[in-house]
């Protein structure tokens, strides 16, 4: 039997927050029968199909020593963001050098591109071996987004990302958009490979809903202003209860006073602006009101005791659970207790990778509200939600 062949895919970044990589290394290793090594940084932890599987190999960058004094120290801070990409690029360098076996080729995501696309074909000069892009973005756009578009610091950005894309020996990209600003201002060729979602990602049986809503209980219990119309019809400690679902004898049941699910999941960064989603959640909140005839101003006692009675409704009552870590949580955290709603409730969470896909297969819609900073990449989570059979309302997108 000859000699496996073998690939490593490059993330500077979190794997567990790099959904499409890790089905790049779960493609490779299924389907053409390769070993995958991964490099990238720890955090969130991958799916268990990737961790599971005998051909994939992770090996994890580590930074503390350095994220210590970038957060704790502002005396240091200006010197350690200098820093920060050098020693990302020695780091790395290292790892593609000496740490992986001989790859047949790296693949590696785009963005970040510096020190990422620097480290890469470096290593791949000196071990020669190709090295292949998979543009999920402009860095140099997403730059932009912290510091002036017109700043020296995002043209010298563009111009390393630009002139290192072009040595690649071969490139990926996500939408047919992305692939027409690669031939005509970068001479770049690219191949569209649009995401597909995994087979996880599926609509969730009514058990796989009652299991999922029963563990998720006390996070919904837990709102993130006052008394909302979420608590007041769930009761925490009932095993075989949960806010959608009920076990009658065997039978497990939907249940027809259920609040309606919106699910959105994000970075919490500057390109995804939840402030039109909470507009919309209080517009649907004041107009079910005059719909309905429902005075706001009489005393709440009697409306949370008839949602709680299981009262149902013409319009139903929306929870939003919003998933995701990110600079910008806790700012919306707070606008979110700040909003006098009664007929919507706002939960914020982190779940596993295998709870993601449940939920997703639970809930009635999907909100993306992904800004891409180029306007040219479409975002992993739709194509999930798509898999999961979700209806979706997102940003519109050139594919």
């Amino acid at each position: 039997m000859g000699k496996r062949g073998r690939a490593c895919v490059v993330v500077l970044g979190d794997l567990g927050r790099s959904p499409r990589m890790q089905y790049h290394a779960l493609s490779l290793a299924r389907q053409a029968s390769l070993e995958v090594d991964i490099v990238a940084y720890g955090g969130s932890e991958p799916h268990s199909a990737v961790i599971e599987n005998e051909s994939i190999h992770i090996h994890t960058m580590v930074l503390l020593l350095f994220n210590f004094f970038l957060i704790n120290s502002k005396i240091l801070y200006p010197l350690m963001l200098l820093l920060k990409p050098i020693i990302q690029f020695v780091i790395l360098l290292w790892f593609l050098c000496f740490k992986v076996p001989p790859p047949d080729a790296f693949i590696v995501q785009n963005p970040p591109s510096v020190p990422t696309l620097v480290a890469v074909k470096w290593a791949s000069s000196m071990r020669k071996l190709a090295f292949i892009v998979d543009w999920h973005n402009f860095g140099f756009t997403l730059l932009g987004l912290s510091v002036e578009r017109s700043s020296p610091f995002v043209s010298i950005y563009h111009w390393f990302e630009k002139h290192y894309g072009q040595m690649a020996n071969g490139s990926l990209c996500v939408t047919r958009a992305m692939q027409l600003e690669l031939a005509q201002n970068w001479e770049i060729r690219a191949t569209v490979l649009y995401d597909q979602p995994p087979e996880f990602f599926c609509p969730a049986s009514l058990q796989e809903k009652r299991k999922l809503f029963c563990r998720l209980n006390r996070y919904l219990c837990h709102p993130l202003g006052v008394r909302d119309c979420v608590t007041a019809k769930i009761e925490a400690d009932d095993q075989n209860e949960s806010l959608f679902t009920t076990q009658v004898d065997t039978d497990i049941l939907l249940k027809p006073n259920r609040p309606a699910l919106v699910v959105s999941s994000t970075s919490w960064t500057p390109d995804e602006d939840f402030e039109i989603l909470l507009e919309a959640a209080v517009m649907y909140d004041s107009r079910v009101a005059a719909l309905l005839d429902e005075n706001d101003s009489a005393d709440e006692g009697v409306l949370w005791k008839e949602i709680s009675g299981g009262k149902q409704y013409l319009y139903p009552r929306l929870l939003f659970i919003i998933t995701g870590k990110g600079p910008d949580k806790e700012k919306y955290e707070e606008k979110i207790k700040r909003l006098n709603v009664k007929r919507v409730a706002f939960r914020t969470m982190w779940l596993s990778t295998e709870e993601y896909p449940l939920l997703l297969g639970s809930a009635d819609l999907g909100v993306c509200r992904h800004t891409s900073s180029s306007g040219l990449d479409l975002p992993m989570k739709v194509v999930d939600m798509f898999g999961c059979g979700l209806p979706v309302c997102a940003v519109s997108y050139s594919w």
